[in-house]
């Protein structure tokens, strides 16, 4: 069973930049709470710099799974991030979506 206390663990990321390498991982992996998690660390700078453009696009990728929480706080980072942000994060979906297509079927 996967350990996913990642909202639980992130009052430690403020000082243990390492501990986000493993919360990456798993919102690499699909996870999303890891994606939801990966948001939170980067609009509040947990372990790593702030960066909303970073923020907005695990937050998007755990709202495509259904986080309706997520969904709020990416509506609250959307209304800080400049023109600039968004299209940082509007290149980081399409680099995503590029690199982890879901595979095609043959019959």
């Amino acid at each position: 069973m996967a350990d996913n206390n990642y909202l639980k663990d992130l009052i430690l990321l403020r000082n243990d930049p390492s501990t986000v390498a493993r919360v990456r991982e798993a919102a690499d992996r699909g996870e999303m709470d890891a994606q939801y998690a990966m948001g939170l660390i980067y609009a509040e700078g947990r372990g790593v710099e702030i960066d909303l453009a970073r923020a907005h696009f695990w937050l998007s990728l755990a709202i495509a799974q259904g986080d309706t929480d997520a969904d709020q706080l990416r509506n609250i980072i959307g209304s800080q991030m400049t023109d600039a942000e968004f299209d940082a994060a509007k290149h980081l979906a399409v680099a995503h979506r590029a690199t982890h297509r879901a595979p095609t079927s043959k019959h």
